[in-house]
């Protein structure tokens, strides 16, 4: 079995960070290399987790967004479905199923900032198509 050298599987894990949140996303990870809590995150769930070959992509951020959903955060919602966005994942009519979805399993509240999060995304990714 070929095993990676720990800047391989670094790399790796900073290769699957841009096809998940887009070109560039790794680069907020460079600063803080060497930091434990980064290396794991690199090394483990985007070299190992993320790169799995069982659920795509689209499958693993759905599974993300709704476990997301479920804390209320906008902000994370939003990233997730940025990277979506990005890579193709979602129709509008996806993105518009997904609040009406949750709102029955993460409560109204949460699924507000769900919908939050979602417009977000949409409204980043098209001012960033304009420029």
């Amino acid at each position: 079995m070929n095993q990676k050298t720990a800047e391989e599987r670094y790399q790796l894990g900073l290769e699957v960070v841009e096809k998940v949140y887009g070109p560039g996303s790794s680069a907020m990870m460079t600063p803080t290399k060497g930091m434990p809590f980064v290396d794991e995150i690199v090394n483990h769930l985007f070299a190992d987790i993320w790169a799995r070959p069982g659920l795509s992509m689209r499958d693993r951020r759905l599974l993300v967004i709704g476990a997301t959903a479920m804390l209320g955060r906008d902000d994370l919602i939003e990233t997730q479905v940025k990277g979506g966005i990005l890579n193709g994942e979602f129709t509008d009519e996806q993105l518009d199923e997904i609040p009406l979805m949750m709102l029955f399993y993460a409560g109204a509240g949460n699924t507000t900032m769900t919908f939050k999060g979602i417009q977000a995304a949409r409204a980043n990714v098209k001012a960033a198509a304009k420029t």
